[in-house]
């Protein structure tokens, strides 16, 4: 299988869990300004959405969606414990905070990466996300992980997402529950080895 990423965006999701999962995969870095892989590549003939992460199975048929994505390769390794099974009330709750994830968080980074993007639309932004973040930090207190303590897929995607924190002076200093959390999934060795192959970390 191949992941086709872009260094630092929520394609780290996918690469985290495949690592945490033992599934190799072929990394193809995309240019996102010129839709291009580092191969060469028409990015867009791959994913016509044009963003990442695309997962290429070996048959080429494709995936796109970092939700999708992470819990297909969750499936490939059922015993990994990063999903639960399909049609259990806890695969719901995966699904539940999956969307949670790319609706209320994700997408509401956006514009605070834009230039254009006018100062008090980036202030409602701010504001919106500190709310937010408010319930997951609630969730984890008491919990080391966001499902107890099993490291599950929502687990890689929300810490891909929270590491955009920095980069758009969001101050998620007063959730100290999710600073903890933040810092334990840094430290796990997986992640450390996707953020390196990805040029994040030395």
């Amino acid at each position: 299988m191949k992941l086709y990423y872009s260094p630092g965006t929520c394609s780290l999701s996918p690469h985290i869990v495949a690592r945490e999962a033992g599934i190799d995969l072929t990394l193809d870095k995309v240019d996102l300004a010129t839709k291009k892989t580092s191969g060469g590549r028409d990015y867009l003939a791959i994913n016509p959405k044009g963003y990442v992460p695309t997962l290429e199975l070996d048959d080429k048929r494709t995936i796109t969606e970092g939700p999708a994505i992470v819990q297909y390769l969750a499936d490939q390794k059922p015993e990994s414990g990063l999903a639960p099974a399909n049609g259990t009330f806890e695969r719901y709750k995966l699904q539940e905070m999956l969307s949670y994830i790319t609706s209320e968080l994700h997408k509401s980074y956006s514009p605070l990466f834009r230039k254009e993007t006018p100062a008090e639309t980036r202030d409602e932004r701010l504001a919106y996300l500190r709310k937010r973040y408010q319930l997951i930090d609630h969730l984890l207190e008491g919990r080391s992980l966001l499902f107890g303590d099993r490291f599950s897929v929502a687990d890689a995607y929300l810490f891909a997402v929270t590491r955009w924190a920095a980069g758009v002076k969001l101050d998620l200093s007063e959730f100290k529950h999710l600073q903890a959390w933040q810092q334990r999934v840094a430290e796990r060795p997986a992640v450390q080895d996707a953020m390196k192959a990805e040029g994040l970390i030395k």
